[in-house]
């Protein structure tokens, strides 16, 4: 079964079947699909390391996506069902959960990068007291090589043990207590039954970085290459091997082929980096003179080498720079490139796998067990914003911590620090007890109880363990904001974050192919969805003119014009910072500092 689905503002194209016993024509016989190519790309797999790190990159960068239930908007969007929902509670238990899931998902890398296709085989755990009666399911990633046809049934070898697994017929009553195998490729445009792969490609280029590869290893094992022979004029005569009576000629060439056998056999003897004396007439050469056994090809196959592993990585459907390194690259452009190679290579190999999930397990058991009406709604689908991470996070991680967005314990987190490093509160000391016994006024012993416990509840955890934005004055102390300062106010943020995200359209963050999508999205949101580095907000100019009517509005309301411009630009790049939506109630908590509360 082959489909081109519209997710969103992607188009995908993958490929997913069940086994199903072949069909049998008169007089014709069914082509399979040509897979002799792909024992040969595992085999580079094997012996090539470009050709492994590249699977395994790709692997532990869908390790790190999670699944999700969803279901299709009429816009085409794609929205995110509660856990409670049925085909959520389907999508949670696939691979026995998330962790099992992100194994999965791992190991389907270099089966896609490798050789485009794999199976998924999964065995039903029944009771051992009621063998009808399924506890759970062992979810496996197998190669073709492990699985094989015959006798209309397909064979599946698991942990070294053979598994018969019997053809689907969909119009039969479903047994789920037998395994299934479900067959998931890229499709070959030549041929779309047969599965497409970057290395399918490269299979001639790489047999070429295999043969350099010998050939400088070669020249390094050669001594004679390495080190010549030195040629002395002092007589006729050369070194022979001890009592041979042979011709001079003879024990030459012997000589010769010991050294080098040595130099192979014994990397770090003498023979490996001293060249071989021979003495020669002294009429012959005029002095002591070293040749070398050199040739063009030495230097040259270094570079060819280095040429046929750019040309691998330039077809492997991610930036060449993930392959070749990233030590040019600043911390900006290194992030770029990453999350470029996660959207070009990683996120169509999760498409892929999430529509095998939906076409062959998950609308199949919401039609048999959930009673569905309409199980095309429903999808399986990736979240890979754990993947996108922000260059730069600890400082990140300051600022929210500094505009109370996140924890005291979050930032800890994100600078490498833990629990133990938290501070102590101080200790209690009497005399400041006493002395603060002594200044309270009459009127602060008219306090209630519900005020005392207020402020207690307040004080209880040190300043850096409280959640919320720390307030300058107290909460006794502070008096509340009027309703028309937080509505000018609440304005003069979303307005800035509007403008803000409408330039972020244009920008590297939002890439050609996205912008449609982007649209889609209130612009003073889109920094969530599209990361931005915190240095440069003030390069692309995101708040340039965002707060030309302060001075105004602070001249209306009687607040110190720069100490509002501060506290609205300080917050401002730290919801940009902390990919965080404006909230009108986070404008109440950040406008309680001195010079906006005592005004207002």
């Amino acid at each position: 079964m082959s489909r081109q689905l519209l997710y969103g503002p992607k188009r995908l194209t993958a490929a997913a079947a069940r086994f199903t016993a072949p069909k049998r024509t008169r007089g014709q016989q069914q082509k399979k699909p040509d897979a002799s190519w792909q024992a040969e790309a595992w085999h580079f797999f094997e012996k090539v390391p470009e050709v492994r790190f590249a699977g395994t990159w790709v692997g532990n960068a869908m390790g790190g996506a999670t699944l999700y239930a969803g279901k299709r908007t009429t816009d085409g969007t794609i929205e995110r069902l509660p856990d409670t929902d049925p085909a959520a509670e389907i999508v949670k238990e696939i691979a026995g959960g998330p962790d099992g899931q992100s194994n999965f998902l791992a190991d389907f890398g270099p089966h896609l990068v490798v050789a485009g296709e794999a199976w998924i085989v999964v065995q039903p755990i029944t009771s051992s007291a009621d063998s009808s009666k399924v506890t759970g399911y062992d979810w496996r990633v197998l190669s073709t090589s492990e699985v094989r046809q015959e006798s209309g049934k397909l064979v599946a070898e698991i942990d070294g043990e053979p598994v018969d697994i019997p053809a689907y017929d969909p119009e039969a009553d479903y047994d789920h207590t037998v395994p299934i195998a479900i067959r998931v490729w890229k499709p070959w445009p030549g041929r779309r039954i047969e599965a497409d792969s970057p290395v399918r490609s490269s299979l001639g280029l790489l047999e070429e970085l295999q043969l350099l590869n010998s050939a400088v290893a070669a020249i390094a094992r050669s001594r004679l290459t390495g080190r010549g022979v030195l040629l002395i004029p002092k007589g006729t005569r050369f070194p022979t091997a001890p009592g041979s009576n042979s011709d001079a000629e003879d024990d030459l060439i012997d000589i010769f082929m010991e050294v080098a056998s040595t130099a192979i056999s014994e990397p770090d003897s003498a023979a490996a980096t001293v060249p071989i004396v021979l003495e020669v007439p002294a009429e012959s050469i005029g002095g002591i003179k070293w040749l070398k056994f050199e040739s063009e090809f030495d230097t040259l196959a270094v570079q060819l080498r280095e040429e046929a592993i750019r040309r691998f990585a330039n077809g492997l459907e991610v930036p060449a720079e993930i392959l070749l390194g990233l030590g040019d690259a600043n911390h900006w452009s290194a992030w770029a490139l990453t999350a470029e190679a996660i959207r070009l290579g990683v996120e169509p190999r999760l498409a892929i796998i999430c529509h095998a999930l939906t076409t062959q397990w998950l609308r199949p058991l919401l039609e048999d067990d959930a009673g569905i009406e309409d199980p095309d709604e429903y999808l399986v689908w990736y979240d890979t914003s754990n993947l996108r991470v922000q260059t730069n996070r600890p400082q990140t991680a300051l600022e929210a911590f500094a505009a109370g967005l996140i924890s005291a314990a979050a930032a800890r987190r994100e600078t490498g620090f833990d629990e133990s490093d938290a501070p102590e509160a101080e200790p209690e000391n009497d005399n400041d007890d006493d002395t603060e016994d002594e200044e309270t006024s009459p009127g602060d012993d008219a306090r209630t109880d519900e005020d005392t416990r207020s402020n207690d509840d307040e004080t209880s955890l040190p300043v850096s363990e409280k959640t919320s934005i720390p307030d300058t004055l107290s909460a006794s102390a502070a008096p509340p904001v009027s309703g028309a300062v937080l509505a000018a106010i609440d304005g003069l943020i979303w307005n800035a974050l509007y403008a803000a995200g409408v330039r972020l359209r244009n920008r590297p963050v939002c890439p050609r192919s996205e912008r449609a999508r982007a649209r889609g999205i209130v612009p003073a949101e889109l920094h969530t969805v599209f990361p931005v580095d915190a240095e440069l907000i003030d390069e692309w100019r995101l708040f340039d003119g965002a707060w030309v009517r302060v001075p105004e509005i602070a001249r209306r309301y009687g607040i110190d014009s720069d100490c509002l411009t501060s506290v609205l630009d300080d917050y401002a790049r730290a919801l940009i910072a902390a990919r965080l939506p404006h909230t009108f109630e986070d404008t109440v908590r950040v406008l309680r500092t001195p010079c906006i509360s005592e005004a207002a």
